[in-house]
């Protein structure tokens, strides 16, 4: 394929309207790692008419790392994308597959593309549920620009990678039974295909298809009810499903979650987690009075004053860092 060239019609142009790409000229930054996903997520924004770059993340966590950033860069060449590279450094020790990735999202700008397909989406979904989650767990990864194909399925990327001419990097990592989501991916969905007779991937796909509607409908009903979820006589006054969703806006939003990745994705707001539901109950809690205040996940602490809430955050982290701990928070969502 010649410099500059978007790849060859067939499957891919036919993959393009399932596809949630903003619109064409618009500037969109794609995380490749090297995988068939991620290339093929680079083919298709430039067949979308995206000013793509493509950026890597090389965490040199095995060897051949660098060759990855080439497979990357001669791919980005090839169909006229823009190519970076960038080297993050970790440090040995536990959890080192959410460290990496807090890690990968810190050095990429917060609207980056990823390469996420509808099998990662189920597994998400399983992997949320099999931790614990709530309704908004089940909605998994939200479709729009940043995961603009979730309406593929993992074997289209790689045939739109093999119509393109392009050698993708398989990373045996994804095949290692210490990750939950590689034992998800191959034990428990080839299981639950066999116990339900077909495919379950659509249907999962399409539980948080709904679940992301009826959440994004209930967080709305929040917002407009609780607009301020400082007020803790707004938040005494909402019902209870509708006062636990704007609690946790106003702790997502001020940075009061936990973070796998350390202060440093703390403070950007990388890899951060949902409050949990524990934590959410205690803060309601005490604007209802029945505690002045409470200490939450992460060393934070939420007190009542005035018939307000504030949050203070942990030693670790130094109030300049931290936006709005006091105050009125955003209105977004």
């Amino acid at each position: 394929m010649p410099d500059g060239e978007e790849p060859r019609a067939g499957i891919a142009r036919g993959l393009l309207e399932r596809c949630t790409f903003p619109p064409p000229g618009a500037p969109l930054t794609c995380a490749v790692s090297g995988g068939a996903d991620s290339l093929a997520l680079l083919l298709l924004a430039v067949m979308a008419g995206c000013r793509v770059t493509a950026v890597h993340v090389d965490h040199g966590l095995r060897a051949g790392s660098a060759a990855e950033a080439e497979v990357v860069a001669s791919a980005a060449a090839r169909v006229g994308a823009d190519f970076r590279r960038e080297r993050v450094e970790l440090e040995p020790g536990p959890n080192l597959e959410a460290r990496a990735r807090a890690a990968r999202f810190a050095v990429l700008p917060p609207d980056v593309a990823t390469g996420h397909t509808m099998d990662d989406q189920v597994e998400t979904v399983l992997c949320n549920l099999l931790r614990g989650t709530g309704p908004d767990g089940l909605a998994g990864m939200r479709p729009g620009p940043a995961h603009p194909l979730l309406g593929l399925r993992r074997s289209e990327t790689r045939q739109v990678c093999e119509e393109a001419g392009i050698a993708w990097v398989d990373d045996a990592s994804n095949r290692d039974p210490r990750y939950l989501r590689n034992r998800v991916r191959l034990e428990l969905l080839p299981l639950c295909e066999d116990v339900a007779g077909r495919d379950p991937v659509p249907a999962i796909a399409r539980l948080a298809s709904l679940a992301g509607a009826d959440g994004a409908l209930l967080d709305g009903l929040a917002a407009d009810l609780v607009p301020d979820p400082t007020s803790a006589a707004a938040l005494v006054r909402a019902p209870e499903p509708l006062a636990a969703r704007a609690m946790r806006r106003w702790l997502r939003e001020i940075g009061a979650t936990p973070a796998s990745g350390g202060r440093a994705a703390r403070v950007a707001g990388a890899d951060r987690q949902p409050p949990s539901s524990a934590d959410v109950r205690r803060v309601l809690g005490v604007a209802a009075g029945s505690a002045v205040a409470t200490e939450i996940a992460g060393g934070w602490r939420v007190c009542r004053s005035r018939g307000r809430l504030s949050a203070s955050p942990p030693p670790s982290v130094p109030a300049r860092d931290v936006e709005g701990s006091g105050e009125r928070p955003r209105d977004g969502h």
